[in-house]
């Protein structure tokens, strides 16, 4: 069974793409990156999922690199969490620089070391806009970047997996919906409360996705009001 290392944060995205790797037949290795981010919560929620898909999980701490990363709201406590839907200011707030880089390139590390074949990122169409290292571009580079760096390492035919690159996020919930995805489990909110606080960007979207995918949001929101 050929095995691949799966950036992991336990949010909606990553869940359904490990749920979709695993009806694939992959043996899954999952990493969480804890980064400082303000909402490890979501690492909690990664560990239990991890559990549900009887994948082994680990967790690779970088705490003192989040505290260098000012600036935006994911690791600055200065800096507000955008509120509402998101427009193209608002969520250029919670850029991290280089973050998806550095997950798969630690993801890309463990995978080589462990001999897999593959790393997989939940990057989907959504992110393109504002996330530099969410592009098609981006992923084909560090494909080819991870196969040049690790040539005689069973790195040649190395392959990064991003099946949602031209899926929205409605697409996701859909397909995670007819995998039969935990979603209640899966933690989206940048406030990192004890609940998803229903006003945030990121919260407004995930309300959104479900809406539009026509499937039931199980979430717990403080903020009960549906997406308009």
């Amino acid at each position: 069974m050929p095995r691949c290392v799966a950036a992991f944060s336990g949010g909606l995205d990553s869940t359904v793409l490990a749920y979709h790797l695993r009806a694939e037949g992959w043996d899954l290795v999952l990493l969480s990156v804890d980064y400082g981010q303000r909402h490890r919560r979501e690492i909690d929620a990664a560990a239990a999922l991890a559990v549900e898909l009887a994948s082994p999980h680990h967790v690779v701490h970088v705490e003192g690199l989040g505290k260098l990363l000012t600036g935006s709201a994911l690791t600055d406590e200065r800096v507000r969490v955008p509120h509402g839907h998101y427009t193209s200011r608002s969520m250029r707030v919670t850029v991290v620089p280089n973050r998806n880089a550095i997950l798969l390139s630690l993801a890309a590390a463990v995978a080589i070391a462990q001999s897999a074949q593959a790393i997989a990122s939940a990057v989907h169409a959504g992110d393109h806009a504002i996330y530099p290292d969410c592009r098609p571009e981006f992923i084909a580079a560090y494909e080819q970047a991870v196969r040049i760096g690790n040539q005689g390492l069973g790195g040649d035919d190395f392959r990064v997996l991003s099946p949602f690159l031209g899926v929205a996020k409605s697409g996701i919930v859909r397909a995670g919906h007819a995998l039969g995805v935990p979603f209640a489990r899966t933690w989206s909110c940048y406030e990192g409360g004890e609940h998803h606080c229903g006003r945030c960007g990121t919260c407004v979207e995930r309300k959104e996705a479900f809406a539009e995918a026509g499937v039931a949001d199980p979430t717990v929101y403080e903020d009960i009001r549906p997406c308009s």
